[in-house]
């Protein structure tokens, strides 16, 4: 059987118990596991010049992971990734900054680690990479001959042409993109995007099979909404709520409704929105002063760059603003934690929770969304609040959706989450837990995995058709 060779930015730690990170990563575990094969990627490390990767084995996967320098630290991940991709890919443009020597940073980071990749590459692996800081990644690979099957999957949104077309280079990079066999998005309106730039560029066009004909290659471009594994959290959820942090926090609420809320800190995340949709709950309704209280758990991300900085402060400054506002001598309205917990402690948290909050302003899936929903006692299960923009909303019926841009429509979900009967709270709770059991993460990995060795022996039977018909004509 081919190995399966796995790309992303970081490797995930592999620590013996230590828990993965995420979806992501778990996914990204199991796939291996399951076949045998090597993650490759930057050890998070910063090292004073590029050196080998460093190979460590446990069982049947190979972790292969390399340093950065601190130049291309700056240039390849905090610059064109995090200061020109991730913003406009969620369509934050006020926020995002183009330098070409960034841009060429990018590049030129992508181009080493494909070097680098190449030596450990057999003639039947097959790669999959990654999310947005590996674009140009297989066009590098390519350019030294790497004959693999290669896929791709974008794990943010992908934007419309309009907004695509900011980011200077913008055609470089989807050329790039389409040296992969497969590309795959969260949604289908994240397909649609790319297509769209394709078509109505000129540049190639699509057919009623998800097929792209675009700079002279085929490739598959379509949606593969990433899943979790619900019964697992379930479980897990459940053997975690008595530890003491949870304990704690059930004491501490002597009987208050708790609204549960937890995202990296990021300004896709929504976060001041949703304190000031909070405040406005508490304003409208005073009913529900000394019996509600917000929890928002926010681990920092991206310390050491500016506009995260400002982030931390300007939430600080609402949470301090509204507590002093509302505050009793024996209720804190919001409770916000800006630390990590580990993954099986907040599946216990949700659970003890009436209300998941979930409004990020943009968001390619947000696994949160599911893991709440999956956590939940079926027995009296919580409600989940879910912004409009997360690709989640697509796949969660029994959600409350909303417009995270509207204060006023969150705060009445909020009201009616908070007061929702049981036997409504049951019925969207089992609306929700099915689609998540049909679509899980391995129906997500094996599908994409599928989809990709068909692809790329198709497209290598299409193409040595055109090149024999090119040499008849």
């Amino acid at each position: 059987m081919s190995r399966l060779i796995v790309v992303s930015n970081r490797v995930a730690p592999t620590q013996e118990g230590r828990p993965a990170a995420g979806g992501l990563a778990i996914g990204v575990l199991d796939a291996l596991k399951e076949t045998g094969g090597v993650w490759f990627g930057w050890s998070g490390e910063i090292a004073a010049e590029p050196s080998s990767p460093v190979i460590e084995k446990q069982g049947n996967v190979t972790y292969a992971t390399v340093g950065l320098t601190k130049r291309d630290y700056d240039q390849y991940y905090r610059g064109f990734s995090n200061a020109t991709l991730w913003p406009t890919f969620h369509y934050r443009n006020d926020l995002s900054r183009y330098d070409r020597q960034e841009y060429a940073g990018y590049l030129r980071v992508n181009a080493s680690l494909a070097q680098q990749l190449k030596e450990l590459v057999r003639p039947d692996d097959i790669i999959w990479v990654h999310d947005y800081h590996l674009l140009p990644f297989a066009r590098c690979l390519r350019d030294l001959g790497v004959k693999n099957p290669i896929g791709f999957f974008l794990h943010i949104p992908f934007p419309v042409p309009e907004v695509m077309r900011t980011v200077p280079p913008h055609e470089e990079l989807v050329k790039c993109m389409c040296s992969y066999d497969v590309v795959g998005f969260q949604t289908d309106a994240d397909r649609q995007s790319f297509v769209d730039y394709i078509e109505r560029g000129n540049h190639g066009t699509s057919s009623d099979e998800n097929m792209v004909h675009a700079y002279g290659r085929f490739l598959k471009v379509a949606a593969y909404p990433i899943g979790i594994y619900p019964d697992a959290i379930a479980k897990a959820s459940e053997q975690f709520s008595d530890r003491k942090q949870v304990r704690s926090l059930r004491d501490a609420m002597r009987g208050r409704k708790l609204i549960m809320s937890v995202d990296r800190l990021d300004y896709s995340k929504g976060l001041v929105e949703r304190f000031q949709a909070f405040e406005r709950l508490l304003l409208n309704a005073p009913g529900w002063h000394g019996r509600v209280s917000l929890v928002q758990i926010a681990p920092p991300t991206r310390s050491d760059v500016q506009t995260y900085q400002r982030i931390r402060q300007n939430l600080e400054g609402e949470a301090g603003r509204i507590n002093g506002r509302f505050a009793q001598l024996d209720w804190t309205p919001i409770q916000y934690l800006n630390r990590k917990y580990e993954r099986n402690l907040l599946m216990a948290l949700f659970r003890q929770s009436q209300v998941g909050y979930v409004t990020p302003l943009r968001d390619g899936m947000n696994l949160v969304a599911k893991e709440y929903v999956a956590s939940q006692d079926p027995a009296d299960p919580g409600v989940l609040v879910l912004s409009q923009f997360a690709g989640a909303a697509e796949q969660l019926p029994g959600a409350l959706v909303v417009n995270p841009f509207d204060l006023s429509q969150m705060a009445e979900a909020l009201e009616r989450a908070l007061s929702m009967p049981l036997a409504e709270r049951q019925a969207r709770h089992a609306d929700m837990m099915a689609p998540l059991r049909e679509n899980n993460l391995s129906v997500w990995r094996d599908t994409f995995l599928a989809d990709l060795r068909h692809v790329a022996t198709a497209s290598s039977v299409t193409e040595k058709a055109v090149k024999r018909a090119d040499v008849t004509a």
